[in-house]
């Protein structure tokens, strides 16, 4: 394939650690590194903190309440502006947006651009009445999308059931070599590690289920430590966890990609307790890259990463009893965790970026073969009417 000039949209802002983000990132670099020109196109709290030379700043990002989580995105006027000059001067093959059915700096892009546009969907819910109030609007501008991808089984069926459209699954990547370095942090390690990243102030994130199995693990070791990593509020937490428990909770904070790598080898058990909301689990393919043995709910996206406990242990979502049930048994069992991590560690690969981009570069091959579009000027109406029926 020729080099191609790519222009990437995020929603989200891309100062606020997500899975969204990670991945435009990380395609971004493994992109540039094939040789491809790439700009990215995101709402930025703090420009003087930019790193990347290819990141351009949308301005300030907002906080939306969206599928059991906060969003920060970037709508109306003045971003619908800057996205057609960001267009206009990248004069791109090709634009790739992400998440293009929220009010956000995609789906403007969307309305603003002609040409070929591939369109990649991360989100699994279930149908929202906010999503099929504006459903009659977004349709027309969806079908200007030469191209869709979704990043899991759930995040199509969540595209079909609110739009009545197909996308091609193609995986959220990761660099599978990053986290096959065997570094660790000695003061992490200790007889039974258990480890949790995630944002405390998220309920979905499913920490507070983790809480409350501790004490029936304690009960069957004493000297297992919690490590917990992320964003958050860590005196208000700690109220949550028993007295004489609470030095058996280590929190780390927000972790760099160097220290989250660290993380996985240093911990025996990564747990993933999270209630829903979730359309792939890009921190399970991470850990299955780590040779770290993994316990998760049975959601349905991570039950599918995971086919259904071949890869990692699940337990019964919300289920706090048969959380600790199973970390207790997987503690317990030293050849059983070897075994999940080793067969982790051998279906991480499909996750790599070397195989997800050249799936990704296919998909835009195909697009540039043609693409008929249409415009839309509409974008306030959308705002106004998702922000009524929220």
């Amino acid at each position: 394939m020729r080099k191609l000039k790519i222009g990437v949209v995020c929603p989200y802002g891309w100062d606020t650690p997500g899975g969204v983000q990670i991945h435009i990132k990380e395609l971004a670099e493994y992109l540039i590194g094939l040789g491809h020109e790439v700009s990215v196109f995101a709402p930025v709290s703090d420009e003087a903190a930019i790193t990347e030379p290819w990141l351009v700043s949308a301005g300030r990002p907002i906080s939306i309440p969206y599928n059991g989580a906060v969003g920060r995105i970037l709508f109306g006027p003045v971003a619908s502006s800057r996205v057609r000059q960001w267009i206009a001067a990248g004069q791109f093959d090709l634009l790739h947006l992400h998440e293009p059915a929220i009010p956000s700096l995609s789906l403007l892009a969307c309305w603003a651009a002609d040409g070929p546009m591939v369109a990649t969907f991360h989100v699994s819910t279930t149908k929202q009445r906010a999503i099929v109030a504006v459903g009659p609007i977004l349709e027309p501008v969806l079908e200007k999308l030469t191209a869709r991808i979704a990043v899991s089984e759930m995040a199509r069926a969540t595209l079909k059931d609110h739009f009545e459209t197909e996308a091609v699954v193609i995986p959220n990547g990761i660099n599978t070599g990053k986290f096959a370095d065997p570094t660790f942090r000695p003061e992490w390690q200790g007889e039974q590690t258990i480890g949790f990243i995630g944002r405390f102030d998220e309920p979905r994130k499913g920490l507070q289920v983790l809480l409350e199995s501790l004490p029936k693990i304690l009960k069957s070791f004493p000297k297992a430590k919690l490590l917990i990593a992320g964003p958050g509020n860590e005196a208000e937490l700690m109220k949550k966890v028993e007295p004489a428990l609470r030095n058996r909770v280590q929190f780390l904070g927000r972790l760099t990609e160097e220290e989250k790598v660290a993380f996985f080898h240093s911990i025996d058990l990564y747990v993933a307790p999270n209630t829903g909301g979730e359309s792939f689990g890009i921190i399970l393919a991470e850990a299955m890259a780590s040779s770290t043995a993994i316990v998760a709910s049975d959601i349905p996206a991570f039950a599918q990463l995971l086919n259904f406990g071949e890869f990692g242990a699940l337990f019964s979502s919300e289920d706090s009893k048969d959380l600790a049930r199973v970390i207790v048994e997987l503690l317990t069992d030293k050849d059983r965790r070897r075994n999940l991590a080793e067969a982790g560690f051998l279906q991480s690969k499909k996750y790599d970026w070397a195989t997800v981009s050249e799936q990704i570069l296919d998909v835009y091959e195909m697009v540039l073969v043609g693409n008929d579009g249409v415009t839309l000027a509409s974008e306030n109406r959308v705002w106004n009417r998702w922000r009524s029926n929220d």
